[in-house]
């Protein structure tokens, strides 16, 4: 079993929050989809879970369209705590992705989504503020496997990668023109008291003892 899915099912499955809250439910699915894809065969490649800074896990992203497309998600960032993103997996952060495509499209289609974060930068941007992949900061599908080339290559170039899980299958995901932000009312929620994202994730202004219950 890998590491990080020890821990982020940990962090993210027995937390003590309100049973039924919804910021409870999204740590819920969060866990479940980040312990169900780590635990397939052909996964996120052991090397990228290494070198990643931070994870984000979006359960049942909706894709909704009818000639103008989008998609409207919302799940929780996790990552080393410090300000080099050196130490241990620290407390949860919520977050929410929302983007627009444009074309022809019919239908709706729940997807989630994994994605790592692979440098400070790249944390430091989507902690901070709204920032659009593949703009704002670099995104890539990620690779899968155990190919240990592929996914260095992956890593250097991009500081997002990004995966998805939709009908049972797996793959890299394109996540270019989506924007990610910090959902700070769920964080207030969630913690009982305004704190921002870099609080809980750089200054360690929170820990899972602060959870509601």
């Amino acid at each position: 079993m890998k590491r990080l899915l020890a821990v982020i099912t940990i962090t993210l499955l027995v937390l003590p929050v309100e049973a039924h809250s919804k910021e409870a439910d999204r740590l819920r699915n969060a866990g479940t989809v980040i312990k169900e894809i780590l635990s397939v065969p052909d996964d996120i490649p052991q090397e990228l879970l290494d070198k990643a800074e931070c994870v984000i896990v979006l359960p049942s992203v909706i894709k909704f369209a009818f000639v103008f497309g989008g998609s409207y998600g919302r799940g929780v960032m996790t990552c080393r705590t410090g300000n080099a993103f050196t130490g241990p997996w620290g407390a949860p952060t919520m977050m929410a992705l929302e983007g627009g495509s444009f074309g022809f499209q019919l239908g709706g289609e729940a997807t989630d989504y994994v994605l790592l974060v692979m440098n400070p930068r790249g944390a430091d941007s989507i902690l901070s503020s709204k920032v659009k992949l593949g703009a704002g900061v670099s995104a890539a599908a990620g690779p899968k496997g155990r190919d240990a080339i592929a996914a260095t290559d992956a890593a250097l170039r991009a500081e997002v990668l990004s995966y998805s899980r939709s009908r049972g299958l797996f793959a890299g995901a394109f996540l270019d023109g989506s924007t990610l932000r910090p959902d700070n009312d769920a964080n207030k929620r969630l913690y009982n008291r305004n704190v921002s994202a870099k609080g809980i994730v750089l200054k360690g202004e929170v820990s899972a003892k602060n959870l509601s219950s």
